[in-house]
């Protein structure tokens, strides 16, 4: 059985904030029962909190600043009738989002907070701190990102430490015997976007654990969540339509 619940008590996190202590405490504090961990739990952590206690806050009045300064390649942009200009890009972690994650909601005015530096690293420093106090638990840190082709948003794994972030189902068979060729489920995404149910955009629950899914649970040395971005040279969606058809014009054009 899939169990999910977020952890309630954790407060405003400060820059230097120990995270390991951080969680640690509001797991002691749950009163529910089983609420320790586990062996075989998953720990999935918010970004943001994570941002924060690393120092990932930069005074920047001006947003749109911030996200040049965290990209590395412009996949697509539109602006409304309003005017206001909406950037696809990739950040310099290699991800494809909107805004490079630079987000400047709850931050203190004329500041914006930027994903971790690392969040691989920073979910094995997590993990290997939650493991040395208590038992075998792998963690996640998400972030919300919207998907090509579907309105609206959901969380993502951008950080993985001790998880499977992929069940790899190819060679076996489905429910009529017929061979599975191609079918890989990112299991991170999916936990990521079912703990969102329970923590929330605005009810500062940024933590939950996940019970029920030991057998995604390994050593450290996992691959992490960066293994999910797709490579450069299988990515058939490097750019916007209309990006791509002006390069292609150009292309044309000089080829006169």
């Amino acid at each position: 059985m899939l169990q999910i619940w977020a952890l309630e008590g954790i407060g405003e996190i400060a820059p230097g904030a120990d995270l390991v202590t951080v969680i640690r405490a509001a797991i002691d504090a749950d009163s529910r029962d089983g609420s320790d961990l586990r062996d075989g739990d998953i720990v999935v952590i918010t970004s943001k909190i994570v941002s924060k206690a690393e120092g990932r806050i930069l005074r920047a009045d001006d947003r749109e600043d911030a996200i040049t300064r965290e990209t590395v390649r412009l996949v697509a942009s539109r602006t409304s009738p309003a005017g206001h200009v909406t950037r696809i890009v990739e950040n310099r972690l290699g991800i494809v989002s909107a805004a490079a994650g630079v987000d400047a909601s709850n931050t203190p005015e004329g500041t914006v907070l930027l994903l971790p530096e690392d969040p691989d690293a920073s979910a094995r420093r997590i993990a290997e701190g939650l493991r040395a106090a208590g038992p075998r638990v792998g963690v996640l840190i998400t972030d919300t990102l919207g998907r090509a082709w579907r309105e609206g948003q959901t969380d993502h794994a951008i950080g993985a430490a001790g998880v499977h972030v992929f069940e790899d189902l190819r060679g076996t068979v489905d429910a009529e015997g017929r061979p599975l060729m191609v079918t890989l489920p990112c299991v991170a995404d999916e936990i990521a976007g079912a703990t969102d149910l329970v923590k929330g955009k605005a009810a500062r629950l940024p933590v939950a654990v996940v019970r029920g899914r030991a057998d995604l649970v390994g050593d450290l040395d996992l691959p992490g969540a960066r293994s999910i971005v797709r490579p450069a040279e299988r990515d058939m969606f490097a750019l916007g339509s209309d990006e791509a058809y002006a390069a292609g014009f150009a292309a044309g054009r000089a080829a006169d």
